[in-house]
């Protein structure tokens, strides 16, 4: 049917695009393969912040498992004094707890703890290197979440909700202000550790957003990207052939059915083809002088948490907006090889130093005043012990401890306060959406303005509930 032969209330948008002389799709294609100079002119007009920012990228460690704040961080001289003993039933009643009930005694912890800079800020034995930045970071003592189980905590930790398919942080980000980065992912993740996260790639994805926002995990190696590298007899000019013909294709389908998914699958054939040529320069850590391998801890042939410490900078350096670094193996429950002595030792060998080198780097170079820096697990660990074989603890909702570095936050300072056992927030508390709140008001967006509708709803990273600014975390 023509467009002459239709009454103007029967004039479709599926109608003008069909009879459209120069289809939709066709713009689109043209567009991904207009010039590198055109390409990087549009992509600066792709964010608009609602405010000025103080962030413009952010690293994210997450320590996979729940790190204890008991040992680390929030020294509590009467846990000490009264170890041994029940917790009185007015903490716990009404609790749910993973494993622990509700008569577990309380343990004192084994670590030596000091104030450290002109900050005064208290760490553990257990944390040296971080230490020595003690005055540029933000201790966040007052965290609390709503979600006691590790997959479901991390879900919550990192969209907002405990369910499955709603978008990350990462991707609500880089939906809302785009990325400076024309050969690499805006959104990177790199692992390490003994496995993967419990909740796996939900905890980056981009749930109801296009996937073109979800994270991309790089593989430590040559090869970074899985399927990334041409097959064997695949020259450069066949490639070039194979993608142009796979996207006019695409596009074709793009004008009859308007799936904006087939819109990304185009952007992901241009991404990686452009990759092909970045990812590889990225991993190669021959530039990198052996002063700032030292300082890192890093062996460049070796995958390590690190290497990807060392990799996160080079990410932002080269305009990833956001790079989230998982390391697993936090879960210390007390048995062998999940205990708080000989296995948090070896998780805070493996990442402590890094994790500072990073901070320090970052200011060396004048990347950290726009680069938000955070550290922290999905929830903490109990003031009760655990009656296991070794020393452990139980996972923690009502109080643990985050620390954040850069980006417009405050240097030098500790928020919050917990009670005299280190159960429950006392002043300041912040909750996960309180957080969230914060780091996007940092990146310059209004946490109410960043919605997506789908399925009849605005959703939000921070939900329907009130989220507030923690204003004392700003600098």
């Amino acid at each position: 049917m023509s467009l002459n032969n239709l009454g103007l209330q029967d004039l479709t948008r599926r109608h003008f695009f069909e009879n459209c002389a120069v289809g939709a799709g066709a713009i689109g294609l043209a567009t991904l393969m207009q010039s590198e100079q055109q390409a990087q002119a549009a992509t600066s007009t792709l964010g608009k912040t609602h405010h000025p920012p103080k962030a413009k990228n952010v690293i994210y460690m997450f320590m996979a498992g729940g790190p204890s704040q008991l040992e680390m961080f929030d020294y509590k001289p009467k846990l000490q004094e009264l170890e041994g003993q029940v917790i009185p039933e007015s903490y716990v009643e009404g609790k749910q707890f993973a494993f622990l009930k509700k008569d577990a005694k309380l343990l004192g912890t084994r670590r030596k703890f000091k104030k450290y800079g002109e900050s005064g800020t208290e760490l553990s034995d257990v944390v040296p290197h971080l230490a020595s930045i003690a005055d540029d970071i933000t201790v966040l003592k007052s965290m609390k979440t709503d979600v006691f189980n590790h997959g479901p905590a991390k879900l919550f930790m990192n969209t907002g909700t405990q369910q499955f398919g709603r978008p990350s942080m990462g991707a609500w980000v880089t939906y809302g202000i785009g990325s400076e980065s024309q050969n690499l992912p805006g959104f990177v993740v790199l692992q390490s550790g003994p496995r993967g996260p419990r909740g796996g790639a939900p905890l980056w994805g981009s749930g109801f957003l296009p996937t073109t926002y979800q994270g991309v995990p790089f593989l430590n190696g040559a090869d970074p990207i899985l399927n990334l590298s041409n097959p064997s007899g695949i020259d450069a000019k066949r490639q070039s052939e194979f993608i142009e013909t796979v996207n006019q294709l695409n596009a074709l389908r793009l004008e009859k059915t308007r799936d904006p998914e087939i819109s990304t699958r185009i952007s992901a054939y241009e991404m990686a083809y452009r990759m092909q040529s970045s990812a590889p320069e990225l991993m190669d850590l021959a530039g990198e002088t052996k002063d700032t391998l030292d300082l890192y801890g890093v062996d460049p042939a070796t995958p390590s948490y690190a290497r990807n410490c060392l990799l996160a900078r080079r990410l932002i350096e080269k305009g990833c907006r956001f790079v989230q670094l998982y390391h697993t193996d936090w879960d210390h429950h007390g048995n062998k090889g999940t205990d708080l002595e000989e296995s948090l030792d070896a998780r805070c060998l493996e990442t402590d130093r890094a994790s500072s080198a990073l901070v320090k780097d970052l200011k060396q170079r004048g990347l950290l005043e726009d680069t938000l820096v955070i550290w922290g697990g999905e929830f903490g660990r109990t003031p009760q012990g655990e009656p296991r074989d070794l020393i452990g603890r139980d996972h923690h909702i009502d109080a643990f401890t985050m620390w954040v570095a850069g980006g417009g936050s405050k240097s030098g300072v500790t928020i919050g306060e917990t009670d005299e056992l280190g159960y429950y927030t006392v002043n300041d508390t912040i909750h996960v959406r309180d957080f969230h709140a914060t780091v996007l008001h940092l990146l310059g967006i209004d946490h109410h303005e960043l919605s997506y509708f789908y399925q009849g709803l605005d959703f939000r990273l921070t939900g329907v509930e009130e989220a507030h600014l923690v204003k004392k975390m700003l600098a």
